[in-house]
């Protein structure tokens, strides 16, 4: 089992939190919710451990402002 990686791991953040954004443009706020869905499930399936999963859903859960 792969623990959950918390650690900064992605190559130019910054443009990928522009691409992010991009890809929200136009979008009503119920069609940005649905493209966020389809998102996060296309990469759960990409991580494909349920294990990490579960501490990803944990983590994003505590981490409430």
């Amino acid at each position: 089992m792969t623990a959950l990686n918390l650690n900064p791991n992605i190559p130019d953040p910054d443009g990928f939190y522009a691409e992010l954004l991009d890809a929200h443009e136009g979008l009503t706020d119920d069609e940005s919710a649905a493209f966020n869905a389809r998102l996060i499930l296309i990469l759960a399936n990409h991580i494909g451990e349920r294990a990490v999963l579960s501490e990803a859903l944990r983590t994003a859960k505590g981490a409430r402002t």
